[in-house]
């Protein structure tokens, strides 16, 4: 064993932690926005839960990324601490199939298909195609599958890398000596854990385990305590994570570190007495194992946690919260839904988080349009002052959301997560100046009201009308954006031709009525104010519908998808003259 067996060793290892990041983050890619519904869907079923769990950890290849997002969206409010119970529990049985994946290592036979199942072998087909979808594929999920492929094959390489550096080891009467004092099965634990905590991933620990067991020199008794401490060391990349968070968020942390922690000792005991008590068992962790052996104890040893500890799951919440207690920070209710920066290690997910984020954007800027507006019928004090709070507060929505998908664009994305970004941009600055408009309406409220000023009821009627239209854009937008509905988004433009129409009349008939004496001019300057701010909201809510709508063709050339619609339309015309017909004056 020479100091360059020792840098393979090191090249292996980085090898197979970058093929890890490369094929995981691809992973997570491909998922797209499918990561983040998943884990807001979860329920109260417990077996649901814990199937979610794995399946998302196998998605992303690491049950700490799991935790980490865990981490993130309970510091963001999605979900509470209870509701993540389960879901450690599945990530925790779904990181072992990566240990499967590199057991495959120590296939030894002369026949052809069963050495083609070495990774070795069939890696290098795997990189192969993977880079030619990289380089001719015009598809964004032909090259993500691509990456996957190729990082897969550097994965491959690099455990490879490590077994062929660590098989001098064999012959060293030195090494022997050092795995004396892995007998021992608490310094198992501590060099499992400290050495996982310090790479942070457990499935590059158990690969370095599997490459040492080619040897012959690793026996039951040394892995299992080795593969009980690597439990415990992932869960350190989830508590860095948790620093700086809400007392929930810490919760979650904390309860990955206990559950594996409480399990591993559990086990700890069971191996030893029955070490000490059994002699067929004595025997049994003597004997020498190999890779897939070690997947199949890193495998038993998560289920056992999970069976064992899952009927208990409400007495470990409780363990949790008391041992790390509410300190009364929560979230101030006047201030927007937290944006959590943790999420943006998984892009995906961060992307579905901010596009609910901009829904609840989208109903807050809905909701103080319908107070403005049903405060030019009652003017009321208490009203107004809600609505200067709430365009605060869309303020403050456009602000954190705008920064945080700033920095959510130079993450890798798929075409799918790029087209929502693009569609959330584009929205929230409309959904801020609606919240203008329905300040601006406000005032137009006031004024009526410490004026004195009332409309004829010619005017009356027809502002009642055009109320109603613009009552019925908002709904329509809100409910497109809400549901993500293209067919809803295209009734969008053809009511707001109609509602151009319709202020153009509005003003015409003004003119005459002034000239006949029957309005004042006082009025007539309140009437052009709140023309006006219909007006633009009617065009704003055009935008948003043009953003919606535009997201499936990868463009936003609004001019473009305008003269489209407007000219030579069928569907168009037929909408257009349904509303028309409806509020008419």
């Amino acid at each position: 064993m020479s100091i360059f067996n020792l840098i393979s060793m090191i090249g292996g290892l980085t090898f197979f932690l970058y093929g890890m990041n490369v094929m995981s983050s691809s992973l997570e890619k491909m998922a797209g926005g499918k990561l983040e519904e998943m884990l807001r869907k979860m329920t109260a079923n417990p077996l649901l839960s814990l199937t979610l769990g794995a399946v998302i950890t196998i998605a992303v290849q690491s049950s700490s990324a799991v935790t980490v997002m865990l981490v993130g969206l309970v510091n963001s409010g999605i979900m509470s601490f209870t509701q993540t119970v389960h879901v450690v529990f599945g990530s925790n049985i779904g990181t072992t199939l990566t240990a499967w994946l590199t057991s495959l290592t120590g296939i030894e036979s002369s026949n052809f298909w069963l050495q083609m199942l070495k990774p070795i072998n069939f890696s290098p087909i795997l990189a192969f195609v993977g880079i030619g979808f990289i380089m001719l594929s015009k598809n964004d999920k032909k090259k993500t599958l691509g990456t996957i492929f190729v990082g897969f094959a550097i994965l491959m390489f690099g455990m490879d890398v490590m077994s062929d550096a660590v098989s001098p080891l064999a012959d060293m009467p030195e090494f022997g000596q050092l795995l004396i004092h892995f007998n021992n099965p608490v310094v198992g634990v501590l060099i499992g854990t400290l050495f996982t905590a310090a790479i942070q991933s457990s499935a590059a620990s158990v690969g370095i385990l599997q490459a040492l067991s080619l040897t012959g020199s690793i026996t039951y008794g040394m892995a299992f305590p080795i593969v009980m401490g690597q439990n415990i060391g992932t869960c350190v990349t989830a508590l860095i994570s948790s620093i700086g968070t809400t007392t929930k968020a810490k919760r979650v942390a904390f309860l990955h570190i206990a559950l594996n922690t409480i399990c591993s000792v559990f086990c700890l005991i069971i191996m030893i007495l029955a070490q000490a008590m059994i002699p067929a068992v004595a025997d049994l962790l003597g004997q020498s194992l190999q890779p897939w052996d070690i997947a199949l104890l890193h495998t038993l040893f998560n289920i056992v946690a999970t069976v064992v500890l899952m009927p208990f799951s409400k007495q470990l919440v409780w363990l949790v919260e008391h041992v790390i207690r509410e300190k009364g920070e929560g979230q101030p209710v006047s201030d927007v839904p937290r944006l959590d920066e943790r999420l943006l290690r998984s892009p995906s997910v961060a992307v579905g988080e901010s596009f609910h984020v901009s829904k609840e954007m989208c109903r807050e800027a809905h909701e103080i349009l319908q107070e403005s507006i049903a405060l030019l019928e009652n003017y009321n004090p208490a009203m107004e002052e809600n609505i200067l709070w709430m365009e605060d507060r869309l303020d403050r929505y456009e602000d954190k959301l705008g920064t945080y998908l700033v920095k959510l664009s130079s993450q890798s994305l798929s075409n799918e997560d790029s087209q929502v970004v693009s569609k959330i941009l584009h929205a929230i600055g409309d959904f801020e100046r609606l919240g203008d408009h329905a300040c601006n309406l406000a005032d137009v409220a006031k004024e009526m009201y410490e004026k004195k000023i009332t409309f004829s009821p010619n005017a009356t009627r027809e502002i009642k009308v055009l109320t109603d239209a613009i009552q019925e854009i908002l709904n329509i937008t809100a409910c497109a954006y809400d549901g993500d509905s293209a067919e809803l988004a295209a009734k969008v433009e053809p009511l707001e031709q109609v509602i151009d129409g319709l202020i153009s009349k509005i003003r015409a008939n003004h003119i005459r009525r002034l000239q006949k004496g029957a309005c004042t001019i006082e009025g007539g300057f309140i009437l052009a104010d709140l023309l006006n701010n219909y007006e633009r909201v009617s065009d704003h809510c055009s935008n948003i519908a043009v953003a919606i709508i535009e997201v499936e063709h990868n463009s936003f050339d609004t001019h473009k998808y305008l003269n489209g619609v407007k000219y030579g339309n069928s569907v168009f015309n037929e909408i257009y003259e349904t509303f028309q017909e409806k509020y008419a004056l």
